[in-house]
């Protein structure tokens, strides 16, 4: 998919799924994940990726940890007890928008 303005408003869904898998992730890890998981078809630039965390962290979504790795201080993200319920409330509405999109791209195949 060549389109990446396609996920752009999945990204913090994106992040929070992540999260919710990994259990606790820095910035560059969540990008090269990504771009793992969708065979290099979406990468996430700083410039999306830092801004996007933030605002989960001041949502009350996330957690920051500090931690020392290599001399220098890395910041690893972890969802709070609230970011793991929005996290299951942010997938179920991506599912249905996923829904309703097939069904307007291809309305003779429907998923259940």
């Amino acid at each position: 998919m060549g389109n990446s303005k396609l996920y752009k408003g999945s990204l913090n869904t994106i992040i929070l799924k992540l999260l919710d898998e990994q259990g606790k992730m820095y910035g560059y890890e969540i990008t090269q994940k990504v771009k793992a998981l969708t065979k290099g078809e979406l990468n996430i630039t700083e410039g999306a990726l830092y801004p996007a965390l933030h605002k989960l962290e001041a949502e009350g979504l996330l957690d920051v940890e500090v931690a020392k790795v290599d001399n220098r201080l890395r910041k690893y993200y972890k969802l709070t007890e609230l970011g793991e319920k929005e996290t299951v409330n942010r997938l179920a509405d991506l599912e249905e928008f996923i829904r309703s999109m097939q069904n307007l791209v291809n309305p003779d195949w429907n998923i259940t």
